[in-house]
């Protein structure tokens, strides 16, 4: 049985550090991806994911419909808006690039699915920074962004609250208790938008797992993350964390 080719992009950064002792100092990189823990899960179920770290993305992205259509699904995960609309040769070399944003679109209208996972560089971002408001990915989901930074910090945690019926293909089999979370981006729900679940209500019910339609293809958002810090390792080590996302891409892509 082929499995279901699905494109997971983002997920990646490179951090600095400066040393200082005494007189001397030096500097260190260091290279991070946050996706381990999701693509060892779905590893051995029936997607096929291709993971592409955020550094690759920028130019490795696909840059035609058809290119994208060569997935059933592609995943954008703490990548900003940026990444995928300044390719190189754009921002480089001053050449004209197509606009990924707008394909996505395209994608999505012609029978795509496209999910987008929470993080700093999710939705709108930590200093409003990944910058997906008023752009042709913003339309096709089922939420909308806020115009400034987004990130809602929950550092003693909240259990999330499942408020979808419990035989929705993204929700069965998961119950409604849930493992704690620490932070979410902050989204407002679209009209006709089907919430399956939410924040607590000490941060105001908020949408945390959300799926949607536009044309003929369906999307889906998850407004926390998919490993630390705001997915704790309780949350990893749960025995619902593979179910409920690899449910989430298979209803996405219309194989519920």
């Amino acid at each position: 049985m082929s499995k279901h080719k699905v494109l997971l992009a983002g997920e990646s950064w490179v951090s600095t550090s400066s040393h200082i002792k005494g007189f001397d100092q030096f500097a260190t990189a260091t290279y991070h991806t946050g996706a381990d823990e999701l693509l060892a899960a779905l590893k051995d179920g029936p997607l096929d994911v291709r993971f592409m770290p955020s550094h690759e993305a920028q130019t490795h992205f696909p840059q035609t419909l058809e290119a994208m259509q060569e997935y059933e699904a592609i995943v954008l995960s703490d990548i900003g808006a940026n990444t995928l609309l300044l390719h190189p040769d754009t921002w480089i070399k001053s050449k004209p690039t197509p606009n990924r944003l707008r394909l996505l679109r395209d994608y999505v209208r012609e029978g795509g699915a496209l999910l987008m996972y929470g993080g700093y560089y999710s939705f709108q971002g930590i200093n409003g920074g990944a910058r997906y408001h008023k752009t042709a990915v913003e339309e096709v989901l089922p939420v909308s962004c806020i115009p400034y930074d987004d990130r809602v910090e929950v550092p003693e945690s909240f259990k999330p609250v499942v408020t979808g019926p419990s035989d929705h293909p993204v929700l069965t089999g998961l119950g409604t208790d849930w493992p704690a979370l620490l932070g979410f981006n902050e989204v407002v729900l679209k009209e006709g938008a089907e919430v399956l679940a939410t924040v607590s209500t000490d941060y105001g019910s908020m949408p945390l797992l959300v799926a949607g339609t536009y044309g003929k293809g369906r999307t889906l958002v998850w407004t926390s993350d998919v490993g630390p810090h705001w997915l704790p390792p309780e949350f990893i080590a749960w025995s619902g964390y593979k179910t409920l996302f690899e449910q989430q891409v298979l209803w996405a892509i219309g194989q519920e």
